[in-house]
C-alpha cells in the first residue's frame, strides 16, 4: 500500500474506526488514544497492506489486539501497585446529530440521555458480547467479517450478538423502557 491508498483508506474508513475505538475504551481520550495507536502501527506496516484485501478489518484486528494489550498491562500493573480508586468509564463525546432545527432543545437532551444509557448498558455488557456488538452495528461489519477480526465462527457470533440484544432488552425492560 503506498501513501495515497494509505490516505484514501483513512478517509473512506477513518472514522468508523474512531468510533469502533471510542467505544471500545468507553472513554474519548482513550479511544482517541486507541485510534492513534491504530493508526501508527497499520503506518508502520502500510507497506505489508494490500490495498486489494479488507484493510478495515485488519485495523479493527489491530485496534483490538492493542486494547487487551492495553488491559493486560494495566491490570498487571494493578498488581502490583493497586491503587485507592479507579474511575470509572463514561460514555462522552457523542453528539445526536439532529438535521432538523425544529426539535426543542429539551428533546435533544432527553435524546442524548437515552443514547448515553442505552451506550452504558452497552459497555457494561462482558466483553465477549460487548466486542461483536460494536463491530456489527458501529463499525458496520457484516457477520463473515467480524468472524474473521475475531478468529471465531459466524455461528459463535450471531450466538454473542443475539444474546447480547436479549441481556440489552432485559435491561432495558427492567427500567421501563418500551421502544
Amino acid at each position: 500500500m503506498n501513501n495515497d491508498e494509505f490516505e484514501r483508506f483513512v478517509l473512506m474508513s477513518g472514522k468508523d474506526i474512531l468510533r469502533f475505538c471510542r467505544m471500545t475504551a468507553g472513554d474519548v481520550e482513550d479511544g482517541d488514544e486507541l485510534y492513534q495507536d491504530t493508526m501508527l502501527k497499520l503506518l508502520e506496516k502500510k507497506k505489508k497492506l494490500d490495498s486489494e484485501q479488507n484493510t478495515k478489518s485488519y485495523a479493527l484486528s489491530t485496534s483490538i489486539y492493542l486494547w487487551k494489550n492495553k488491559k493486560k498491562k494495566y491490570a498487571n500493573r494493578m498488581k502490583l501497585v493497586p491503587t485507592d480508586s479507579i474511575e470509572q468509564m463514561s460514555d462522552e463525546g457523542y453528539e445526536v446529530s439532529d438535521h432538523n432545527n425544529t426539535v426543542s432543545p429539551e428533546h435533544i437532551v432527553l435524546q442524548q440521555d437515552e443514547i448515553d444509557m442505552i451506550q452504558g448498558f452497552v459497555a457494561s455488557l462482558p466483553e465477549k458480547y460487548r466486542i461483536p456488538i460494536y463491530l456489527y452495528y458501529s463499525a458496520d461489519m457484516q457477520i463473515h467479517e467480524v468472524s474473521e477480526i475475531l478468529g471465531l465462527p459466524e455461528g459463535t457470533i450471531k450466538s454473542r450478538i443475539r444474546k447480547a440484544k436479549k441481556q440489552l432488552k432485559e435491561k432495558l425492560e427492567a427500567i421501563g423502557y418500551d421502544r
